[in-house]
């Protein structure tokens, strides 16, 4: 456990500011990094007892998150939202990493959370057991699908990227 971490993720404050944490963390386990990439904020749909956070389309720089459970997350459980968005933001990044196999990238992100939180940490427990978290996550009873679905970007979300005049 890395006592660094917990108070990175604790004083966060932006989606951008937990993201951050994410990098460090990955380039502290894994020893790897990229940069340049986007976050989008999309409304993906709710469904009992499915979970949707996000995606990452293979090959892109954008990493998309629902909405939804994160509105849901202020709802419910506050104390969640730091450790659930660094959960979804580490398991996207590890894709847009080329870690593509979903067990694969489910056992990562289980080691690095409980590496730098320790196992009794919101974000390991979410990572070991995102299914328990449901409640907090999804609306009960309520399944919806958006007609259209638009993507905000986030500005200033990966602070690691340079951006170059030519």
């Amino acid at each position: 456990m890395d006592s660094d971490f917990t108070i990175q993720l604790g004083k966060a404050r932006t989606l951008a500011d937990i993201f951050e944490v994410v990098k460090a963390a990955v380039s502290r386990r894994l020893k790897q990094s990229r940069g340049g990439l986007m976050l989008g904020l999309a409304d993906l749909g709710n469904q009992p007892g499915g979970f949707f956070g996000a995606f990452y389309p293979v090959g892109t720089n954008i990493i998309v998150m629902n909405r939804i459970p994160m509105l849901r997350i202020k709802e419910t459980s506050a104390d969640l939202f730091n450790p659930y968005v660094f959960h979804v933001l580490l398991h996207e990044y590890l894709h847009s990493l080329g870690y593509l196999d979903e067990g694969a990238v489910r056992r990562i992100s289980i080691e690095i959370s409980e590496a730098l939180f320790g196992k009794e940490h919101l974000t390991s427990k979410i990572a070991q057991d995102t299914i328990a978290f449901f409640p907090n996550l999804v609306y009960p009873n309520i399944l919806w699908r958006p007609e259209d679905v638009s993507i905000e970007l986030v500005e200033g979300f990966d602070r690691g990227s340079a951006s170059y005049i030519g």
